[in-house]
This record gives structure tokens, C-alpha cells and sequence, in this order.
């Protein structure tokens, strides 16, 4: 178990604002991601979360009209630099969407995509990084004999695993998911969080989500937001337990959101 003084900072926002043409949908966040941690986002549709996701691999800039003001640090360096290369961050700081979005290859190109792209060529060490990021994804057993296969024919649950393998082959440091089981029936979302339990151990994993329930499950530590900004993050079990604020405890409690 980590304690305070091994926990790292892996991002870190101060003041951080952001505005969709004249339309405000952060305001001065000032939040903590620690390194091999899972942290939850919570909060009720429209809050900003899945915004302030996209702040962090810099996605959110290939929205029109964008203002953002605040700093934003990642691994001590300021992201929103003009000289921080973007290319080198989305190879360290990789994303699972809410849906699934296999490439309409096979499924062994889907994960050979991101090494190739890096200038990987040896056809046996594509053959080990497919591998292994199928195996670290908990979908090997199920498609190593199809692998050649297109992606788009696996089920929902397997093509969400699939994306998720995708994201590893390149190596991440981070792993940013934007309610990644909301699509998927109950099996295949208890899979999915099982393997965030597992990834944990050697990625930093940040997670959306709109169920209460998966964020206790899954989270070390939890954000509320509402109307763009952050009310409270605090330790998932202390958050749940005994919320600071009036209004994380009506939106645990359910009544909003």
C-alpha cells in the first residue's frame, strides 16, 4: 500500500478555466492526480467533466473556439507550453472513449497501429506488443485465433477491451477512460473494471464516470464537479463516507444529478 510520502503527482492544475467561445465550462480548477492511482470524475451531465479530461491530453484543443487560461502540469512540465510537443504527450497519456471506436482493420492492426506509428517494423516485436497488450486487456484467449479478424465483429464489451489494449501497446504512462462501460451490460462492465483494478499497478488511471457505485468500486481518490467546477477530492472512502460540502453529499445521496 502507498503512503503519502511514496504517492507522486502525476498532473496538477492550478486556476485552470476554460471557455467554449463565450460559454464557461471550467472555472479555476485547482486538482491532484497521483501516479499509480485510480481517480475517479464525478458529477452530474454537463459539469465539465469530460471537458477537463480532454484538457489533459490536450484533445480538447481540436474543439473550435476554445480559451484556456490556468496552468496545467504534467509530471512537473507545463502542458499548455507552446513549445511541449502534443505528440510525445497522446504517446504518454493514452484514452479509452465511452464508445467503443475499433479502427475498421483487424484486430491484430488495431494494436499493431500505435507501435507502427512509432517506427516499429520488426514483425516479431509487433507479435509480442499485440500479445502482450491483448493479455493486459484480458481479451488473449478470446481472439488469438482470430486475430486477422476485423475489430468490428467482436461484441461490445470485447471491442471496449479491445480500444483499451490499443492504448497499452504504445506504452502510456497515464490512461485517461471517459465512462468507458456506460454502453456495456453488466458482465462486461464488471470485466472492464477488474482490469482497472489490475492496470493500476503500473499505470495512473483517470476515470468519468456517472455511477456512484463503479467510482467506490474502482477509485483511490474522487473529484466532484458541478457547473465547472471542483467542489471537492478527497479519498474515495472518505468522500462517500463524509462529504465537506452540501452539495457532493445531495449529488452521492441522489438527489440531483
Amino acid at each position: 500500500m502507498q503512503t503519502l510520502v511514496d504517492v507522486k503527482e502525476v498532473y496538477s492544475t492550478e486556476g485552470l478555466s476554460l471557455w467554449y467561445d463565450k460559454k464557461q465550462a471550467l472555472k479555476d480548477v485547482n486538482v491532484s492526480i497521483f501516479e499509480k492511482q485510480v481517480t475517479a470524475i464525478i458529477g452530474p451531465s454537463g459539469c465539465g467533466k469530460s471537458t477537463f479530461l480532454k484538457t489533459l491530453n490536450r484533445m480538447v484543443e481540436l474543439e473550435p473556439k476554445i480559451t484556456i487560461k490556468g496552468r496545467i502540469s504534467y509530471r512537473g512540465n507545463n502542458l499548455y507550453d507552446k513549445h511541449y510537443p502534443v505528440e510525445q504527450l497522446r504517446h504518454r497519456v493514452g484514452m479509452v472513449f465511452q464508445k467503443a471506436n475499433p479502427f475498421p482493420k483487424s484486430i491484430y492492426n488495431n494494436i499493431a497501429f500505435g507501435p507502427r506509428l512509432r517506427g516499429i517494423k520488426n514483425k516479431q516485436l509487433l507479435n509480442e506488443i499485440v500479445e502482450r497488450s491483448l493479455k493486459q486487456a484480458a481479451l488473449w484467449d478470446e481472439v488469438r485465433d482470430k486475430l486477422n479478424q476485423d475489430a468490428n465483429r467482436l461484441s461490445g464489451g470485447q471491442q471496449q477491451r479491445l480500444c483499451l489494449a490499443r492504448c497499452l501497446a504504445v506504452d502510456p504512462d497515464v490512461i485517461l477512460m471517459d465512462e468507458p462501460t456506460s454502453a456495456l451490460d453488466p458482465i462486461a462492465t464488471a470485466k472492464v473494471e477488474e482490469l482497472v483494478h489490475q492496470l493500476k499497478q503500473q499505470y495512473s488511471i483517470i476515470i468519468v464516470t456517472h455511477n456512484m457505485e463503479q467510482a467506490k468500486r474502482v477509485s483511490d481518490q474522487t473529484a466532484f464537479f458541478l457547473n465547472g467546477e471542483l467542489i471537492e477530492q478527497r479519498k474515495t472512502s472518505e468522500l462517500f463516507a463524509k462529504p465537506f460540502h452540501k452539495e457532493t453529499a445531495d449529488y452521492i445521496s441522489g438527489r440531483f444529478g
